[in-house]
Parts: structure tokens; sequence; C-alpha cells
């Protein structure tokens, strides 16, 4: 399961306005406002880019599957013309769950009939997507 940006933040919120019990304070407190901060911090990095991401990936992963369709099965076409309700990172997810459905079965079928160039289209695409996703780490103080 991917936690979902409201999620996170819910979290972060219940974890500091629940009051602490006095015997988790010091350490136990300190590491936890530690986890809550860096979460806070990955979370704004998420609302930043977060749309835009999924945006260009479901662009991309349907300009796949519309170029894979003569050779793979025209029915790639229908899901290549998937498209998000809205611009919420709810509703890109569910089109991006489709589509990448979709863009794994084609992979599998890529790689079943040793189409070499498409297999290393699709490997590209897969570090693409994850750069496009990337989240930055601050330096952490060594402890």
């Amino acid at each position: 399961m991917t936690p979902a940006l409201s999620d996170i933040l819910k979290g972060n919120f219940l974890s500091l306005a629940i009051p602490a019990p006095i015997e988790s304070q010091g350490d136990f407190m300190t590491g936890k406002v530690a986890v809550i901060a860096l979460l806070s911090l990955l979370a704004a990095q998420e609302a930043e880019r977060g749309s835009q991401s999924r945006v260009w990936e479901n662009a991309a992963i349907a300009a796949v599957l519309k170029d894979a369709a003569a050779t793979y099965g025209q029915d790639l076409l229908a899901v290549a013309a998937t498209e998000a309700d809205d611009l919420s990172i709810a509703a890109l997810d569910a089109a991006n769950a489709r589509l990448r459905w979709a863009l794994i079965g084609l992979h599998e079928a890529v790689e079943s009939a040793g189409d070499l160039p498409r297999h290393r289209a699709i490997i590209a695409l897969y570090g693409q997507m994850a750069q496009a996703r990337r989240l930055d780490l601050p330096p952490l103080p060594a402890g």
C-alpha cells in the first residue's frame, strides 16, 4: 500500500496533537519529532511535484501503449485513452493504476516476444518514472 499524502499529514497531526506520556519523553520524543519532520518535508515535496509528475507519467505510458497497439493489440488504444477525471492526486492515481496495469501486461508480452528495442524503451520509461517521482532527503545529522 502506498499511503496518500493526506494520510501522512493526518498521521503527523495525530502524532503531534495527542499528548505523549511522561515515559516517552527524552530520546524517544526527539526521534518521534525527527520522523514527523522528515515525513512533513517529503510530503511538501510530494504536494509540490505530485500532480505534475503524474500528468507526465500518464501521458508517457499512454504514448508507449499507443505505439505498441499495432503489434500487441488494439485494446491498448482504449487503455491509452484513459484520462483522470480531474487533476487531484486521487484521480491521477486512479488513471495511473489502469495505465500501469496495461504497461506491465505489455512488458510481459514484449519480453515473451523477445522484442528487445521495445523492452529497452519500457525499461527506460521505468527509470524516467522513478526520476519524476523522486523525493529528496536532506542531509541528516550523524547520530
